[in-house]
């Protein structure tokens, strides 16, 4: 038996079967399953699922807090559930109800964005990585800047970044489910290195703009957006025993020439203005932004809205070279939750098992996977998140003064993702700087959970 296939058979029985199951993906550490009647679905039922830690039911869409070993629990459930992307959905959806505030469109966002960037990201953090120690070795161990060893590694980095736009067009067609196929193909056409030498210059006279477009983002996605309602419209009119052939092929006509003309120009343009926002709102607030945007993270995870940071986080490392906003915000954050969670475990007496649990829920934290602590331990201590904040305020200060920077782009930033602050030339300054501010992190979150959980309970005894 798999490890998740209890969790994935109840979970099935708990959601009212596969026919009521529409879409099934995971991001770092939830597995991710909308349905389409919220009648069919038993919450009491998926509240206590083994190798579960929480759960979030929001938008018609089940959210179970996995871990690191998301991956697996889904490959399980597909297993299990027989789910298959396409496949019909057997009972008819129910319209949603409540109101369609900020908040709403917000979620939307985030449960959309996730099954985007998430996917990519292990190709990301493996490449940040590989260079990171690409320069160590060069700087500090004598390997040659040109050797074969240094070579490969900037190979695997190129890997991971450079064709971000096939990547990402592949994941985001697969979100509007398109082939997946023809996102990959959009965002190659991008990088094909005809078009880096600078021959392609015209469309039946009309300029192509010579632009960059290795390790983008924002251009293949508007350029997939393209390519889903030129689809839509190609479907309509082409008869059904012609779309096979006919269908892709007058896609990649219309849509290459408007993304290399029109929108993939303008998506570079708006990642410029991503960047200038960035660096407005820092050189605005100053070291005052990264302590409020540090203690307001955790509940832009809670709300699934961190997924949206992404893009910014790649666009800011592609432009700028690094990444002062997005990256080490989740950094400080995500090691004040596990300061704040082994304080909690200290505070447990009479629970073994549970002091035991939420005591490797800290660890998981302060290695970057936050869900488990949150959810499992924090949410149901309201007064726990207090000192989380005195942490992230404490240690996000101390970020903003020193101008704290990731050069790497990944998710689950923290005391495992020390390398994301190797400079490009193998400085290790602001490593230095990321230990200083981890310290502060775990020690104060720590300490000011412990006194207010402590004083709570003394003035329950009393």
């Amino acid at each position: 038996m798999g490890k998740y296939e209890e969790l994935s058979r109840k979970a099935l029985e708990s959601l009212g079967g596969v026919e009521n199951i529409t879409h099934v993906t995971h991001c770092a550490t939830r597995l991710r399953i909308s349905y389409a009647r919220k009648s069919l679905v038993n919450e009491e039922g998926l509240k206590d699922l083994p190798g579960s830690a929480g759960l979030v039911n929001k938008d018609k869409q089940v959210q179970l807090i996995i871990g690191p070993g998301v991956h697996d629990a889904y490959e399980e459930f597909l297993e299990i559930s027989g789910w298959k992307e396409g496949g019909a959905v057997a009972v008819e959806e129910e319209e949603e109800t409540g109101p369609k505030n900020a908040m709403y469109y917000l979620n939307k966002f985030g449960n959309f964005v996730a099954p985007i960037f998430m996917p990519v990201v292990p190709a990301m953090i493996t490449g940040g990585m590989i260079l990171a120690m690409k320069n160590l070795l060069v700087n500090y161990f004598g390997m040659g800047v040109d050797s074969g060893t240094a070579q490969l590694m900037l190979m695997i980095f190129d890997a991971g970044f450079a064709f971000l736009p096939v990547y990402v067009g592949y994941t985001l067609a697969s979100q509007l489910k398109m082939q997946p196929i023809m996102g990959a193909f959009l965002g190659a056409t991008l990088i094909a290195p005809r078009f880096g030498t600078g021959t392609v210059t015209d469309f039946f006279g009309i300029g192509i703009p010579q632009v960059s477009y290795s390790s983008t983002v924002i251009p293949i996605v508007l350029g997939v957006f393209f390519m889903f309602y030129v689809q839509k419209v190609l479907k309509k009119i082409i008869p059904e025993a012609l779309t096979f052939f006919l269908t892709p092929l007058l896609t990649m006509i219309i849509v290459v020439p408007v993304t290399l003309i029109v929108l993939g120009p303008l998506g570079n343009q708006l990642s410029g203005y991503i960047a200038a926002f960035c660096i407005w709102l820092t050189d605005t607030l100053g070291f005052i932004a990264q302590p409020i945007l540090s203690a307001i993270y955790p509940y832009m995870v809670m709300f699934g809205l961190d997924k949206g940071l992404s893009p910014i986080g790649i666009e800011l490392i592609a432009n700028l070279g690094y990444n002062s906003v997005t990256g080490v915000m989740g950094f400080v954050s995500n090691i004040c939750i596990g300061g704040t969670a082994l304080a909690v475990a200290t505070t447990i007496k009479d629970n073994k098992a549970q002091k035991g649990m939420i005591a490797s829920f800290g660890v998981t934290a302060l290695c970057g996977v936050t869900e488990p602590a949150f959810y499992g331990a924090l949410l149901s201590r309201p007064k726990a998140l207090i000192g989380t904040a005195i942490g992230a305020l404490s240690a996000g200060l101390v970020a903003g003064i020193f101008g704290l920077r990731t050069f790497v782009q990944g998710g689950c930033p923290g005391y495992l993702t020390l390398l994301f602050f190797v400079d490009q030339n193998g400085g290790l300054y602001y490593v230095f700087i990321a230990i200083l501010v981890a310290a502060i992190a775990t020690i104060v979150s720590f300490v000011a959970t412990k006194i207010i959980l402590s004083r709570d309970a003394k003035k329950a005894v009393h």
